[in-house]
């Protein structure tokens, strides 16, 4: 009886492995029908972005598919800066690991927009591309 008891805790460890993967799973499904209809897109565990045209759009992951939705065009953007906690980042030094990447829109009519990012390479690719698509114009 003791050694079930020692054996309950891994139990209950394995079960909340098995449902956080599920659930990551679940999202990532969930993304990849909405992505379908973008020409760009991206996922972590922070938000959604995507690109069709020039409009982006970008939202909270969830298991039921992305919530939170807003979208803005890239004619609008004023400035576009990566920011890591809040702080703009030199694109030719970025930090090697970094808390809370975020790109950062300053859009017309002093509309500011923050996607948050997990991989600070990601976000530095996301910024070159988006900056060349708003050069393009």
């Amino acid at each position: 009886m003791e050694r079930g008891l020692l054996w309950l805790p891994l139990l209950i460890v394995f079960i909340g492995l098995g449902w956080a993967g599920w659930n990551e799973y679940q999202k990532l499904e969930a993304y990849n029908t909405w992505a379908n209809q973008f020409d760009k897109a991206k996922y972590d565990i922070y938000a959604v972005l995507g690109q069709q045209g020039r409009t982006l759009t970008w939202g909270k992951p969830t298991r039921r598919g992305p919530i939170n939705l807003s979208s803005f065009s890239l004619h609008d953007v004023e400035a576009l800066t990566l920011q890591v906690n809040q702080q703009t980042v030199d694109l030719e030094n970025p930090p090697r690991k970094a808390d809370k990447p975020t790109l950062a829109f300053r859009l017309k009519g002093d509309r500011q927009v923050a996607i948050p990012f997990t991989d600070i390479d990601l976000a530095v690719q996301w910024l070159q591309y988006l900056q060349q698509q708003i050069n393009q114009t």
